[in-house]
C-alpha cells in the first residue's frame, strides 16, 4: 500500500497502512478467506460472485466512523469489503447507489488491473437510486463485447400475467459478456423488487426465467454460456418463488441450496433463512442448452465471524452488508 506520497489524497489515505488493530483484523480475514474460497489460478479456474452490498454509495473518510457519522461505512469497512472482492475474478454488485464514493475507493484499493461496468442510476422511487455493477480482474477476465440492460416486450408470452414486467423492471436486469481462457460467458445480474408480499414476486420471476431461457437458446449458437445471478428475493428453496424462478430449467448447484445468504439468518429457523441471492444456469430442459463451463464448487462467506465481532449484526450490515457474498467456481482449462 502507498505510504510515501507527500501530499496524500483521500484515496491514498484508504490505501495507506491501516492502524495496527485493523491490520491484525485484516490478517485474520485473509486467513479465513484462504480457508474458504478457492485460490485464483490463471488459465485454470473462474471464480464468479454476486454480492448485495447494502446501500453501497457514500463513505465516511475515517478509519473508524463514530455514532455521529453518516454513513457508517468507513475505511475499515472498505478494506474488509475490498479484501473479500479481490478473491474473485468477476463480481456482480447490487445496491450500488447513485453516489460512487465507496465504489471509487474500492477500485483504487483493488489496483489498476481491475475493471468496471456500471449502469446508470435507476430513476423513480421503486428504483431506490440504485445501479448494478460488474467488477472484474482483467488479468483473468476481459469483456467480450456485450453490455446491455434487458427489456422484454409485454406481448412476449401471453401466459405471463399482464403487466408482470412493469414492477419487476423498475430495476432493469443488466447483462455483460466476458471471456476467460477462451471460454465466453454472459452474466445477467438482477435485483428483484421485494413487493408487499411474496406472491407479488412470482409472476416477475416467471417472466424473467422465460425470457432468459429464450435468450440462452439463441446465445448457445454462438457458444456463449448464460449465468443468472443476484438478489432474486426468494424466501426458500421449493417455495412458489423458487419454483417460478426454476420453471424453465434454471438450476442452482446443491452446494448453494443449504447455505445462509443473509447475516440475520438463524441456523435451523426457516423463517429467517432467506435464499434471496442465487447463482443459476440452465441444464438441458425444454430444449435450453446446458452450461458448457465445468462447475467445480460453490459457497458463501460469513464475514461476521471474522471482522467487527464486537458490533451488532445491524451495525455490521451498514458498515459491510446484510448479505453474504455468494460464489461459484468453474474450470476453464482448454480441452
Amino acid at each position: 500500500m502507498n505510504t510515501k506520497n507527500k501530499n496524500p489524497t483521500f484515496l491514498d489515505k484508504m490505501t495507506d497502512s491501516p492502524p495496527p488493530n485493523i491490520e491484525a483484523e485484516l490478517r485474520e480475514l485473509r486467513i479465513s478467506l484462504d480457508g474458504t474460497i478457492p485460490s485464483k489460478k490463471l488459465d485454470d479456474n473462474l471464480l464468479i460472485a454476486t454480492w448485495n452490498l447494502r446501500a453501497f454509495g457514500g463513505l465516511t473518510k475515517k478509519w473508524v466512523s463514530t455514532k455521529n457519522d453518516s454513513p457508517k461505512r468507513d475505511f475499515r469497512s472498505m478494506r474488509c469489503i475490498t479484501e473479500i472482492v479481490s478473491r474473485f475474478d468477476v463480481v456482480a454488485l447490487q445496491e450500488v447507489r447513485g453516489k460512487l464514493r465507496a465504489l471509487r475507493h474500492m477500485l483504487a484499493a483493488l489496483g489498476p488491473h481491475w475493471g468496471l461496468l456500471l449502469t446508470d442510476v435507476t430513476k423513480g422511487s421503486a428504483g431506490n437510486d440504485e445501479r448494478m455493477a460488474f467488477i472484474f480482474d482483467t488479468r483473468k477476465v476481459k469483456p467480450s463485447g456485450l453490455a446491455c440492460e434487458l427489456v422484454v416486450p409485454e406481448d412476449q408470452d401471453e401466459a405471463i400475467t399482464p403487466n408482470a414486467f412493469k414492477r419487476q423492471f423498475a430495476r432493469t436486469p443488466y447483462a455483460a459478456s466476458f471471456i476467460s481462457n477462451g471460454q465466453t460467458f454472459i452474466l445477467v445480474s438482477l435485483h428483484v423488487l421485494y413487493g408487499e408480499k411474496p406472491q407479488d414476486r412470482v409472476s416477475e420471476l416467471k417472466a424473467i426465467a422465460e425470457w432468459l431461457a429464450d435468450w440462452a437458446k439463441h446465445e448457445n449458437s454462438f457458444d456463449h454460456n448464460i449465468i443468472a445471478l443476484g438478489d432474486f428475493n426468494i424466501d426458500r428453496i421449493a417455495d412458489p418463488l423458487y419454483e417460478a424462478f426454476a420453471s424453465t430449467g434454471l438450476y442452482t448447484p446443491q452446494e448453494l441450496n443449504d447455505i445462509p445468504r443473509t447475516i440475520f439468518g438463524k441456523p435451523g429457523d426457516p423463517s429467517t433463512e432467506k435464499h434471496y441471492d442465487q447463482i443459476a444456469w440452465f441444464r438441458n430442459k425444454r430444449g435450453v442448452p446446458r452450461l458448457s463451463l465445468d462447475f467445480s464448487s460453490a459457497g458463501s462467506f460469513d464475514f461476521t465471524k471474522v471482522v467487527m465481532k464486537s458490533l451488532s449484526k445491524t451495525q455490521i450490515s451498514w458498515k459491510i452488508s446484510d448479505h453474504y457474498p455468494l460464489w461459484a467456481e468453474f474450470l476453464v482449462k482448454k480441452k
